[in-house]
Formats: C-alpha cells, structure tokens, sequence
C-alpha cells in the first residue's frame, strides 16, 4: 500500500528541506565573513603600526635663499600641502664643505623625522678629503633633478664659440682666468672640467679663480676681471636675457628651454661630455626600510605634481626623479666620473 503524505506534512518536509539547505549557506556565509573580517582588522592593525612622519627637520648645507634652499622649501611646502607630512621645516646648517649638515643628521640616526639635500657636491669634498664623511654611508631616498653648468664670456668676448675657447685653451691653458664659486674641484669646476679634458685640454694647468658665490664670478666677469665663467644656469638666466653675457656651451644631455635655446650642448658641439648635479634627498644612517618605503613614496607623489614640474622649468633643472635602489647606482656611477676629473685635475691626494 502507498504510503500517503498529507499536504500539511509535505509543506513541513519542504520547509525542514528549505531550512537545511539555507541554513547551511548562512553558515558558510557567516565563516566567509568571520575571515572577511579578520582581513580587515589586520590590515587596520598593520597600517596602524605603519610609519607616520611626526615633527621633522630638513637639513640644508647651505644658508637660506639659494638654490639648494629654494629647492628644499618647495620639497617641504609641497609635502604640507598635499597633507603627506604636515610639519617638516626646513634648517639652515651651511659651512665645513656641508660637514656642518652632515654632522647635524648624523645625531639622528635611525630617524626618518631628519633628512638632508642629497647633492653630487658632497662627494667632491668626500673625494677631495674636504670632509671625514662617506656619502655612500647615508641613506640615498630620491633623486629629484638636474641642474647643468654653462660656461659664459662677456658679450663683447672675442670667444664666439666653444671651439674658439678650446683652442685657446690648448694652445695656452693658463692663458685666461676662469671663475668658480663656491670652490676648486666643486661640482661647477668639474661641469666646465670634465668637458675640457674630453676635448683634450690640459685642465690640470688652467687658471681657477674660486669666488664666495656665482654672483660674485659673473660681476667680476663682467668688470674684466675674468675671461670665462662656469654657473649653474639659475645664475645665468638675467644676464643672457640683457645680452650682457653669452654662454658657450651647457652640459645638458638637451637643449634647454629660453633663453638658452640657442645654447649648444657640449654633445652637439662634437665633444661627448654630459655633466651634471644631481640633487635630491637623503635620510640619516641606518635608517629603517619602512621608513625608507614612506619617504620614497611622498616623494614620488610630489614629483609628478604640475607645481613640481613648473618650479623645475622656472629654474631650468631637469627632472629626473629616481627612487633609493636606482639613486645608490646613480650615485656610484657619479663617484667614478667625478673622482676622474679630479685625480686629472691633481687635486685628489694620494
């Protein structure tokens, strides 16, 4: 005999079936969300033990409205205000070859709230023995840009061009006075140096008369008391515009914008010589990777901004923003070209 089950019973098999089944999935869903869960809160805890900047310093070696000074107040205003790190302030330590500054970051070792201008000049004093510090021992963060060495005479110079300087030059290298500032063997004695030895100049008998600042060579310049001077561009720029100088040639892998658009590179005038400072920013010794991994990545935030870009072209810097592993090899490779100019120089002591 069939066994007849009553629509009241059915319904309750049904609902019973109904219930197991989803009642099985509320559990899954319950566990799925229980892992969900987890995820989240340890996220929350590793961003809650990530680095934050707190009270920080930036150290520049040199004092206050030059162009490394100008550089780091841009560096720290676009950091404020792209809420990356609210108080960073900027601090003057000039003097000692930038052994002052190096000193200063060196009490705080370990702290990413300090960091300082990294710059290609402090390996010339390194190299030349001016200081009792090793570049290679800070932590290289950034290289943010380029600035480039142009090599000017007066307007009325019988030196039209570059080869006409470079004959001269061959010819009789202590024949003219040449003006660097802030001192012999810098980063702007080696950005006129290095191109001169490519094209064969004795550099090592030049006459190198060094000045306190680039302002200070151009007017002696221009009074006659120099035939040539080597400046970074920024210095450059007034005295182009009034005609009042012509610049020769600049060490730019490229021409730069007005008004030196019709001044040559020393790699379009035949001589294969591309020399520049390279300037950024470094963090103390033994400073930890996760801080490391922060200020890395406000950097790079800050470089690709349109404010960034514009400050670069006003002052005629290159960008060329690197991070800390490719900045170590730039910097290596910077250390040898340099330490070549100077040992031809005869300037590195032996």
């Amino acid at each position: 005999m069939d066994s007849l089950v009553s629509p009241t019973e059915e319904n309750n098999m049904g609902m019973s079936m109904w219930a197991a089944r989803f009642g099985k999935v509320s559990i899954c869903t319950s566990v799925v969300c229980a892992f969900l869960t987890a995820g989240v809160s340890q996220a929350q805890q590793a961003d809650a033990h990530k680095w934050r900047p707190g009270n920080g310093e930036f150290i520049v070696p040199a004092g206050p409205g030059g162009a490394v000074d100008t550089a780091a107040r841009m560096i720290s205003r676009l950091l404020q205000k792209e809420k990356l790190y609210p108080n960073l302030v900027v601090v003057n330590n000039p003097g000692g070859n930038t052994a002052i500054a190096l000193n200063a970051l060196d009490k705080h070792k370990g702290d990413g709230n300090y960091v300082m201008t990294s710059a290609s000049s402090i390996m010339n004093h390194e190299i030349l023995g001016n200081i009792h510090h090793r570049m290679s021992d800070y932590t290289e963060i950034a290289i943010l840009f380029d600035e480039y060495v142009g090599v000017a005479v007066r307007a009325d110079s019988p030196y039209k061009t570059i080869h006409d300087l470079i004959a001269k030059f061959k010819a009789s290298p202590d024949a003219l006075n040449v003006g660097v500032a802030t001192a012999i063997g810098n980063h702007i004695h080696v950005g006129l140096a290095g191109p001169l030895k490519e094209a064969g100049v004795d550099i090592s008998k030049m006459t190198m008369v060094p000045y306190k600042s680039s302002s200070e060579s151009i007017t002696a310049l221009q009074g006659g008391h120099l035939d040539v001077v080597a400046a970074t561009t920024p210095n450059l720029v007034g005295l182009v515009k009034s005609g009042a100088i012509r610049v020769l040639a600049i060490g730019a892998p490229e021409r730069l914008s007005e008004p030196f658009e019709n001044v040559p590179t020393w790699i379009e005038e035949g001589i294969d010589a591309v020399l520049s400072s390279a300037q950024g920013v470094m963090g103390p010794r033994n400073m930890p990777k996760e801080q490391l991994d922060v200020w890395a990545q406000m950097l790079a935030t800050i470089a690709a901004t349109d404010e960034w870009k514009a400050f670069l072209a006003k002052n005629h810097w290159k960008e060329h923003y690197l991070g800390p592993e490719a900045t170590r090899e730039y910097r290596a490779g910077e250390y040898k070209q340099i330490r070549s100019v100077l040992t031809e120089l005869g300037l590195v002591k032996k």
